[in-house]
């Protein structure tokens, strides 16, 4: 299965309950920070919530 890099671009303070907890368990902890996924459809409804504050690009 592919693999994705996701980080964060934008800080989650002053954001929704459910995006900070969706950044933590994608396992985002700060601006900068980057991590690798496989490309599953739970992952990327994850990414989809918080697209706003991430950058996606193929690992």
């Amino acid at each position: 299965m592919a693999k994705v890099k996701v980080k964060q671009i934008k800080s989650g303070i002053k954001r929704l309950q459910n995006q900070k907890r969706t950044l933590e368990a994608l396992g985002l902890r700060g601006i900068g920070k980057e991590v690798t996924h496989e490309a599953t459809p739970t992952i990327l409804g994850m990414i989809k919530k918080v697209e706003h504050l991430v950058s996606v690009t193929e690992a």
